[in-house]
């Protein structure tokens, strides 16, 4: 298995460095294969949400739809998988940030009864109670 760096992913993603991109893209579509796949961390996969919206100015329905097409890549290992296809949906969905919904998918995953917060937002998602 091979680590991949946020930056790798939002290379790939985006397409929007020449010499990088190329690159990024030699990776997902040559070097990764099942038998020797790429790792995503959830860190990897907040932060490269956190940089579509932030610096690329994707919208919520377009970074839903790349974060979909990661879960959907036959050649990635996402850590949590299915905490992070939860928090799609609810940014798909529109019920809220992407990392609210992770943070919710993971405590409830370790058991918490609920989050505690103080983000008015994130009250929206389910498994969260105000602090």
């Amino acid at each position: 298995m091979i680590g991949l760096d946020t930056n790798v992913v939002v290379r790939y993603l985006t397409q929007d460095d020449p010499r990088q991109s190329k690159r990024a893209t030699q990776i997902f579509d040559h070097q990764l294969t099942t038998a020797d796949p790429g790792f995503l961390s959830v860190v990897t996969m907040v932060e490269t949400v956190w940089v579509l919206g932030r610096a690329y100015g994707f919208v919520g329905q377009e970074i839903a739809a790349a974060v979909e097409l990661l879960l959907q890549t036959e050649v990635l290992v996402i850590e949590n998988e299915q905490e992070v296809f939860s928090a799609m949906i609810a940014l798909h969905l529109g019920r809220g940030d992407f990392a609210d919904a992770l943070i919710a998918a993971l405590g409830a995953k370790a058991g918490c009864q609920h989050t505690l917060t103080f983000d008015q937002k994130a009250l929206r998602l389910a498994g969260f109670q105000p602090a």
